[in-house]
């Protein structure tokens, strides 16, 4: 096992998590986002044990991509991603429909160690609605010699008197495009990387596909260094496809809302729960199968 992490930092916008003299990430819950890019908290930069950076900030391909975020591309037709909504058989349209979620109050716990932080947060619409409250945990545990880990839950209740309907670009008509949810972005250096995933599957044939988990290994420029983030998806989760690219830019999302819409009833509440382990070099699928198996949900 490696150092316990701690919060080495926390003001009125930031909080830093660190093992030793490396930050693992900074998560900004009170951000300076222009308003047409969804303004909504985030994790960058996310380091490895090693201090390479493994998120990419506000590309200028898509300036709403902003390092590790949970966010949503469609509810109920307002889009809570930022940039522009796609709308069937039109295309992508600036549209007056990009809603904030906004940081409420904190809870931060350190039971041996683990850093643990309980987070409230609102969405608002552009028009200033308040259809959703959040209720956010996410946990860095598991630090071991060369990998850590950030679990990741998230409870969204409907605050509407009528249902909240998440859907996705693919949902309104454009084929494998279905992003929405726990959303990540890696640097530039990493387009082109290796995409591994449960079950013998590989590579971009990934996108649109379920599987347990999937993992992709990347390179850094400047440093002769890998690095690979595992993402696991939770046995509760439901419906859960990976969208997931190596070019033109890495990302991956283990979207909830890919091919179907999900409907929550007013009142009720839509709870999802990831996995992400963040590792020093580059992990074969032996190295991950072992991984999974040793480190089960």
């Amino acid at each position: 096992m490696g150092e316990r992490p701690v919060i080495t930092r926390q003001d009125d916008e930031a909080l830093v998590v660190s093992v030793g003299d490396v930050e693992l990430f900074e998560y900004v819950f009170r951000p300076s986002t222009p308003a047409f890019e969804g303004p909504k908290p985030y994790l960058h930069p996310v380091r490895t044990l090693a201090g390479d950076v493994v998120t990419a900030f506000r590309p200028h391909d898509h300036r709403w991509h902003k390092g590790l975020q949970m966010t949503a591309t469609d509810v109920s037709g307002e889009n809570f991603w930022g940039g522009n909504t796609y709308v069937r058989d039109q295309g992508y349209l600036a549209l007056p429909n990009v809603g904030t979620m906004r940081h409420e109050d904190f809870t931060v716990a350190s039971p041996e160690g683990e850093v643990r932080i309980d987070e409230l947060l609102s969405w608002f619409t552009e028009s200033g609605q308040h259809w959703v409250r959040e209720m956010r945990q996410f946990t860095v545990r598991d630090v071991e010699d060369d990998s850590w880990t950030l679990d990741f839950a998230t409870t969204l209740t409907n605050l509407r008197a009528e249902p909240l309907v998440f859907g996705s670009p693919t949902t309104n008509g454009r084929e494998l495009a279905g992003y929405t949810g726990f959303f990540w972005r890696g640097p530039r250096s990493f387009t082109d990387g290796q995409v591994i995933a449960a079950d013998g599957g590989a590579g971009q044939e990934m996108m649109g596909r379920a599987a347990r988990w999937l993992a992709f290994v990347g390179h850094h420029d400047e440093v002769e260094r890998s690095s690979t983030m595992l993402f696991l998806d939770h046995p509760d989760n439901k419906g859960t496809h990976w969208f997931v690219r190596s070019a033109p830019f890495a990302a991956v999302n283990p979207s909830f809302a890919f091919f179907e819409p999900v409907e929550v009833a007013p009142g009720e509440a839509l709870t999802l729960r990831y996995r992400l382990v963040v590792a020093n070099g580059e992990w074969n699928r032996d190295r991950l199968e072992s991984y999974v198996e040793v480190h089960p949900w």
